[in-house]
């Protein structure tokens, strides 16, 4: 998403940058004291061991477990030249936006001091313990934008996970746009989410984290924070939501705009490869309901756990029948990092099947395909992987649960963490619809889905894509929804009861003229449609920008649109035209104010209706 409307600081038509807000945003609120960081969750007395999958003894059966790549690099705290190999990576990856290169950094536990982890694109940085306080980096793990003259809005694709910092200047920065997750991490310290020089920032997203100083925004956008621990929080620009998180802002939207939910309805983090002695497992964290704080604050959390060798190790150049002759057979899939070509589609058809990807891990289907299918069966964990449109057009690039899906998975559903999708950018993809939600109960935690807007292979019709995420079934919760540029609708949710905590987006940058985003009698899509028959739905804390800058005199009617029934409400809703380029006439339906002139001020809307 955020990004300059310029494929760099100075290229193209226009001279007016993308982002030209923020004169007073570090003026915001006051933050809070710091409070208790006491986890709610209490320790197993000794992990157990999930149920091992039944894998098939035929002579053709494919192995499980084996090593993770060359793509995987593995340290241990007596690994000589780390930062060396830290900074050679970092060098290839640092502006490699639209590259092939995928990487995946594993610390084993134990104490490293001295190093500074700056991650580039599609780098991932983790630790190996069950505690993100087994592996204790004396340093930090940076996210900075000097590649970008100190515009940290396209810092997007790469992850922090499992690791406790002792920062050496006592804040460690963490400078990151879309599809950027810092999970289950330990700052023993202040955490900066800005870059150098407070430059433009657009992200982000925190999870089952504890910041032991204050998170300081600055010139971030737009943030969640999700069943974590901070000592304060110091400002809020346009939108800043937190469920769970102990030592959180007050609820106090919009002014100053945070957004704040004592609890996360319902949570399970995301499956994590670990270390137990030398043996790889896979820790699979327990659903949570009314979950508060982090899962690993009073010890070992609970969960359960499988062994490597339950797991396809996949490698790019696998082709997509032997992926499925893996699952088949029982096996659950890691992705190392790499890029996958796919000419059918993944299908994961029995209940609770791991796909989990290291590295950022891509799926790209050549032929029109759907990259990755789901039965409507129970507990499937789909994990850190991004899909990637093929240059043929597919109607669907994810579907969870077929069409008409109806089984109740309220005990134990489907979850996708750190999926992301993409369409152009790359190179020339299409996709009709990036996401289908069938099955009732699926977790959404933390998708960004991107219409590409830079890069090669963009243009209003070169990398067609109608519609960003649509949900049909019913009891689904979306935590962190990240959805781009889509040329039609960007979110259109069916199902009933539907839920959703933080919603980001913006319309496409490039529609050539009114006529082309006209729906009907109305003008615009948008952003986030509620099917006309739903009678329950709730929304916390949900943002839509305009930047048309193609044709700047383009007007969307409203950014939501919903059936006006009390079932279906709607807490923290903006609106933004960013400098004036293209205008909302009205936040939700036909209410909240016209977004007004160049000024680039949110229109908001408390609660609706």
């Amino acid at each position: 998403m955020s990004q300059t409307p310029t494929d760099t600081p100075d290229s193209g038509p226009s001279t007016v940058a993308r982002r030209t807000v923020l004169g007073a945003m570090a003026a915001g609120a006051a933050a809070p004291g710091l409070l208790a960081l006491s986890s709610p969750a209490s320790a197993s007395p000794a992990e157990p061991a999930a149920p091992a999958a039944p894998v098939s003894r035929k002579a053709a059966a494919l192995p499980g477990g084996g090593d993770l790549g060359p793509n995987v690099i593995v340290f241990s705290p007596s690994t000589p030249g780390i930062q060396a190999k830290l900074d050679q990576i970092f060098r290839q990856q640092e502006s490699a936006q639209f590259g092939t290169g995928r990487y995946a950094f594993l610390f084993k536990p134990g104490t490293y001091s001295g190093l500074n982890a700056q991650l580039g694109f599609y780098t991932s940085i983790a630790g190996l313990g069950l505690s993100p306080d087994d592996t204790t980096i004396n340093g930090d793990v940076t996210v900075d934008a000097g590649w970008f003259n100190g515009n940290a809005t396209q810092n997007f694709w790469r992850s922090a996970e499992n690791l406790a910092l002792s920062p050496v200047s006592g804040t460690n920065r963490w400078a990151v746009a879309q599809a950027a997750p810092f999970r289950r991490m330990h700052v023993k310290g202040g955490l900066n989410l800005a870059p150098d020089g407070y430059g433009w920032a657009s992200g982000g997203y925190i999870a089952d984290s504890r910041i032991d100083g204050s998170v300081g925004p600055y010139s971030q956008q737009q943030w969640y924070t999700r069943d974590s621990s901070v000592g304060g929080w110091v400002n809020a620009v346009w939108n800043m939501v937190f469920s769970g998180v102990q030592g959180a802002p007050a609820q106090s939207f919009p002014n100053p705009p945070y957004t704040t939910l004592d609890t996360t309805p319902v949570s399970r983090e995301k499956p994590f490869l670990y270390l137990n002695g030398s043996e790889y497992r896979v820790f699979l964290p327990e659903k949570r309901v009314n979950a508060r704080g982090t899962t690993w604050g009073s010890g070992t959390p609970r969960g359960t756990s499988l062994p490597l060798s339950q797991f396809y190790v996949a490698k790019p150049g696998v082709t997509a029948a032997t992926l499925n002759a893996a699952l088949a057979q029982g096996l659950h899939l890691l992705l190392t990092p790499g890029i996958y070509h796919l000419d059918q589609p993944i299908q994961v058809n029995r209940a609770g099947t791991v796909v989990l990807g290291l590295g950022y891990a891509t799926l790209i289907p050549d032929n029109g395909v759907t990259a990755l299918r789901t039965a409507d069966v129970d507990g499937v964990r789909l994990a850190g992987f991004l899909i990637d449109a093929g240059p043929v057009n597919s109607s669907t690039l994810l579907e969870v649960g077929p069409a008409g899906a109806s089984a109740d998975h309220s005990a134990n559903p489907t979850t996708v963490q750190d999926v992301f999708v993409r369409i152009g950018g790359a190179g020339a993809g299409k996709a009709t619809t990036s996401m289908v939600v069938n099955s009732r109960h699926t977790i959404i935690d933390h998708t960004w889905v991107w219409r590409a807007d830079h890069g090669t292979g963009v243009g209003w019709e070169t990398n067609r894509a109608d519609y960003g995420i649509r949900v049909n079934g019913a009891d689904v919760l979306a935590t962190g929804l990240f959805v781009e540029h889509f040329n039609k609708y960007d979110v259109q949710w069916y199902g009933e009861r539907g839920r959703t905590i933080f919603f980001q987006n913006e319309k496409a940058y490039d529609a050539p003229n009114q006529a082309a985003i006209q729906n009907g009698s109305v003008k615009g899509y948008a952003a986030y449609k509620v099917g006309d028959a739903v009678t329950a739905h709730e929304g916390w804390g949900l943002g839509s920008y305009c930047y048309y800058n193609v044709d700047p005199t383009i007007v969307q009617h409203n950014g939501f649109s919903a059936p006006n029934r009390p079932g279906v409400k709607f807490h923290g809703l903006l609106v933004i035209s960013l400098g004036g380029n293209g205008q909302y006439e009205r936040v939700v339906n036909d209410t909240g104010a016209p977004t007004s002139g160049t000024s680039t001020v949110p229109s908001t809307v408390v609660s609706y209706p």
